[in-house]
């Protein structure tokens, strides 16, 4: 079998550079340690190797699609439902009462890793089944949690979350789906919601859709939302009644086309029930949770893609014979035999570029989820520094990984020539797959809105100061090693550009001229992005530069030789991008603004 992704790396960021494993000596992770995280890690790849992988490019062949009334997916879809129910893993980070393993986030992602790697068309399902039923455990009343989370743990129902409407878009606040009390807690649903990822499929027997809307007569805007559960069958005194809320299309999309994307229709036939979760008009807040925990899923969902895709790329490389080595006299010996391509300079800058985009975004998203669990864990000053972190990180985690994922894979498209833009190799499939992770949960625009606009600037800018005490730390241990120092000083000056960035940026928002301010807002996510991936890549030198010098490492000494390689590639070619980046945003020229005239169009 192809490599699809690498478990050392996974094991050398989770517990050398991340130190996952230090989590168990907190009170909820007590009863675990790195011995059992591996064993949970070799059991996922067990089951990728099995489940996931070899059904990747039939799911992609094999789309779901809308057949008289229903959507169809692939069969092998019912057998993860039930091997994911009955071996634990739809409820890994759920607390012990609630029927979970309550398991670390930063493990579960790492086990997520492994199954998008294989096939990303598959964990989607599993991931939303198992936000949906956390969004009950953490709101829902009693008989919610009671009635609805076991089944969903168990892989017999599964979840979505229905927020999108056909004039709505990513506009919340102009959604139309409404609710019309009925009795205490249960209400009457109408109206429609788009691009519902899992929102029909055959696996399970019941799909649960939590469902925005908004109660007749509440608040305009995004105050007056409430937040739904919405069966497609209602249990009623043992009994499973049809509750009209239908699936009448599933999407054919460009990528991820085993994983259905559904057009739903709540209440054309006046029988559609909903429940209240929580308090009414709190449905965004609560959303929230889903969202966010979403947008770190479609990080990984893209790293893992990635990854996938540059093992391929590398196969290949190593396979290929083409051409011969330019000697140093700048001639081609015609008369020896060809080279593999993975020996021509070009393609191995193709592959650093590959290598340094995944294992850095792997990086920061391993990261997210350690502030996820340290949130759960630590008390005080220390959790908010924890939860301010996650905030600011999360656009980035969900950003870096779509945007660059995609420049990663044309790069492996790009070094298997003719043959990558052929569909007997899979990275016209990867590079189809990755296009839409840019658009999941809030656009690359969406998540450089809220970067700029919100989490830079919380809490007086407590967040960025965070942030930047954890760089300068990693400076200060960088710059003692003589190895590292030169690298040391360039991100030191990254840092010094990007506040420039800020620093000019910021008057425009205390003026009140927030067109100004946030124009450019996706030049400051690539340059923050940026900043922030190269700082992951200075722990992981610092983590793997120690590593060498241990008497006793856990990997071979070429594996940590390869780590700092990339740090050096990454610190050559992509870290000045920064610079580029501030030559755009402090420039004088306000092109995009709508002053400059609409006639330019």
């Amino acid at each position: 079998m192809a490599p699809y992704m690498c478990l050392d790396t996974l094991r050398f960021l989770s517990f050398s550079v991340h130190n996952v494993h230090y989590l168990t000596q907190y009170d909820r992770y007590r009863d675990y340690d790195r011995e059992a995280f591996d064993m949970l890690f070799d059991a996922a790849k067990a089951w990728a190797d099995k489940d996931f992988y070899p059904y990747y490019r039939e799911m992609d062949e094999q789309p779901a699609t809308f057949v008289e009334g229903r959507v169809r997916t692939h069969p092998i879809l019912k057998s993860i439902f039930q091997h994911a129910g009955e071996n634990g893993w739809l409820g890994q980070y759920f607390d012990y009462e609630d029927g979970g393993m309550q398991l670390p986030h930063s493990v579960v992602n790492g086990i997520n890793h492994i199954l998008e790697s294989a096939n990303n068309h598959i964990p989607g399902y599993l991931g939303l089944t198992t936000g949906a039923a956390h969004l009950i455990a953490s709101f829902g009343s009693e008989w919610l949690k009671k009635t609805y989370i076991p089944p969903m743990l168990a892989g017999k129902w599964s979840g979505t979350m229905a927020l999108t409407e056909p004039q709505a878009g990513s506009s919340l606040s102009d959604i139309t789906t409404t609710a019309y009390p009925l009795e205490q807690g249960i209400y009457k649903l109408k109206g429609q919601k788009i691009f519902i990822s899992g929102g029909d499929h055959e696996a399970a027997e019941n799909i649960v859709h939590l469902t925005l809307a908004r109660i007749e007569g509440a608040p305009a805007g995004t105050r007056g939302i409430s937040l739904f559960v919405v069966p497609k069958y209602r249990p009623e005194n043992g009994e499973m009644t049809d509750n009209d809320v239908v699936a009448v299309a599933d999407f054919q999309k460009l990528g991820q086309r085993g994983y259905s994307t559904v057009h739903l229709v709540y209440g054309e036939n006046n029988g559609c029930q909903g429940y209240l979760v929580g308090e009414m008009h709190q449905g965004l807040a609560y959303m929230f949770q889903m969202m966010n925990g979403a947008r770190i899923d479609v990080g990984m969902t893209a790293v893992s893609t990635a990854t996938a895709a540059y093992y391929a790329s590398l196969k290949y490389a190593q396979e290929r014979p083409q051409g011969r080595k330019i000697l140093n006299s700048g001639k081609k010996d015609v008369t020896s035999g060809q080279t593999l391509i993975i020996h021509h300079p070009d393609v191995r800058r193709m592959l650093l570029k590959q290598k340094a985009i995944i294992e850095g975004a792997l990086s920061l998203v391993l990261e997210c989820s350690y502030h996820s669990d340290m949130i759960l864990c630590a008390e005080g000053d220390e959790k908010e520094k924890h939860k301010l972190l996650l905030e600011l990180l999360t656009p980035v985690a969900k950003t870096y990984p779509a945007e660059k994922g995609r420049e990663s894979i044309n790069e492996g498209l790009q070094i298997l020539g003719g043959y990558g833009y052929c569909m007997d190799f899979p990275l016209q499939q990867y590079l189809r797959d990755i296009r839409i992770m840019s658009i999941y949960e809030g656009t690359t625009g969406i998540q450089s809105l809220d970067l700029l606009g919100r989490k830079m600037t919380m809490s007086e800018g407590r967040t960025w100061t965070l942030l930047l005490d954890n760089i300068n730390q990693s400076l200060d241990a960088a710059s003692t090693q003589t190895s590292l120092s030169d690298y040391a000083h360039l991100l030191r000056v990254a840092v010094k550009d990007t506040q420039h960035a800020l620093d000019y940026l910021l008057p425009y928002a205390m003026k009140g001229d927030f067109e100004n301010f946030l124009a450019d807002a996706s030049i400051v996510m690539d340059m923050v992005s940026h900043t922030i991936i190269g700082h992951q890549w200075l722990k992981i030198a610092l983590t793997a530069h120690k590593c060498l010098s241990d008497v006793i490492s856990e990997f071979r000494q070429s594996f940590y030789q390869s780590k700092i390689t990339t740090m050096k590639y990454f610190f050559k070619y992509e870290l000045p991008k920064v610079k580029s980046c501030l030559i755009t945003i402090i420039s004088s020229d306000k092109v995009t603004l709508p002053d400059m005239g609409a006639d330019i169009f």
